[in-house]
């Protein structure tokens, strides 16, 4: 007997739910599990239960219409699976897809390098407290006057082209920045734009090099004009639907996008701004830093869980400060592997978004986290991450 998947047309996006008994170890052996994975994870899922014994009682569509294929309680999985063929399969509804936003609303390349945008510096000062390591500023440049307007949304970057020349005598060339405000900006008055900027400094032959653009940003005066270009990007942006759930994994200035989408969660004044947008859902953040000083923004984020404690949560990860479980540096890795079965269940729910942001080195230490946290519960990450992307669940922006 196959299990029944619904229409091999339909959305990858689908999920069911398998309840078995008989998997496990112990405790866990005796007791009724859920499992819920996505459509093209259904079949390998019950494979893995026919091979270490479990029994299918049940295996329901997400939005609980009834057990796929009549699987009555009882049922014993069988012992090798395979797809279903066309005139077996029965169809099954789609869950609710949860409201994104239109990508056509997004504005992109409104200003390009060879026409960019002379915004002006607002404010520019220090987020790291005393005994930080490196030197990390918050910038904020006036966007008023552009014909267009130089408008943005939460997500997106500006690139930003510094002044003087290279050691060729050619203009710099333009960096992107992730923007770290919110499209009404840190004023709420709708023509500011604020980055997270840390001076990228690294030594070679012996000497210490300044990055160019960060320097520039991190040393520049208010008052001071500056050529922006963009917004860009699409990646990074915010499902529309209130009520869905945001896990957001960054290191150092990745919590430059994690900033934008908690102000417009639970900022007070974004929210009398966004009536359309009254955030609902559950929203977590996984932030890794150095050392204690070195956490940005925390103050507003402390604010934010105290304000809004059930729909906010924080985790920290200080790598010279904590100590992982097998006593080495704590890291945000680390910390998915513990939470591993609270983030499961939160992935599992399709209404789920999960932002990365930081350090492309992160990545694999996450995906180790993530891969041993799924085969724990007999699932395979390297198959159930390409469909969460598909869905447009999972978002990364590394550099």
């Amino acid at each position: 007997m196959r299990v029944s998947t619904g229409r091999a047309t339909q959305s990858d996006a689908r999920m069911f739910t398998v309840v078995v008994e008989c998997l496990g170890v112990g405790s866990q052996r005796r007791a009724e599990r859920r499992l819920t994975v996505p459509f093209a994870l259904l079949q390998s899922l019950v494979g893995t239960i026919a091979r270490q014994g479990g029994r299918i009682k049940a295996v329901i569509a997400a939005d609980g219409a009834g057990a796929a294929d009549g699987l009555a309680p009882e049922t014993t999985a069988p012992a090798a699976p395979s797809a279903p063929a066309p005139s077996e399969v029965a169809a099954a509804p789609n869950p609710p897809a949860a409201p994104t936003v239109s990508h056509a609303d997004v504005p992109v390349n409104l200003y390009k390098p060879k026409a960019p945008f002379i915004g002006s510096v607002i404010d520019n000062y220090s987020l790291v407290g005393e005994g930080a390591i490196g030197r990390v500023n918050h910038i904020t440049f006036d966007l008023s006057g552009g014909d267009p307007q130089l408008r943005y949304v939460e997500g997106q970057s500006i690139g930003i082209i510094p002044d003087g020349v290279d050691a060729n005598g050619k203009p710099h060339k333009l960096r992107l920045y992730s923007i770290a405000s919110s499209r009404h900006g840190d004023n709420l008055e709708g023509h500011t734009v604020s980055l997270c900027v840390r001076q990228l400094q690294y030594e070679k032959d012996g000497e210490v090099i300044n990055g160019v653009c960060s320097s520039f940003l991190c040393d520049i005066e208010p008052g001071a004009q500056v050529k922006i270009t963009g917004p860009v990007g699409k990646e990074m942006l915010l499902p529309a639907d209130e009520e869905a759930n945001v896990i957001m994994l960054a290191t150092g200035t990745g919590i430059a996008p994690m900033r934008t989408y908690l102000r417009r969660m639970f900022e007070p004044g974004e929210r009398a701004k966004n009536p359309e947008y009254q955030f609902r859902g559950k929203a977590w953040l996984f932030m890794g830093a150095p050392k204690t000083p070195n956490l940005l923004y925390d103050d507003d984020l402390n604010r934010y869980l105290a304000e809004f404690p059930d729909n906010f949560r924080y985790t920290t990860a200080i790598s010279r400060e904590q100590q992982n479980r097998d006593g080495g540096r704590m890291y945000i890795q680390d910390r998915v592997l513990e939470h591993a079965d609270e983030i499961f269940a939160m992935i599992e729910d399709p209404k789920t978004h999960v932002y990365i942001c930081g350090l492309k080195g992160m990545e694999p230490g996450i995906d180790e986290a993530m891969t041993t946290a799924a085969a724990a519960k007999g699932l395979d990450w390297s198959t159930m991450r390409p469909q969460l992307k598909k869905a447009e669940r999972w978002h990364v922006e590394t550099y």
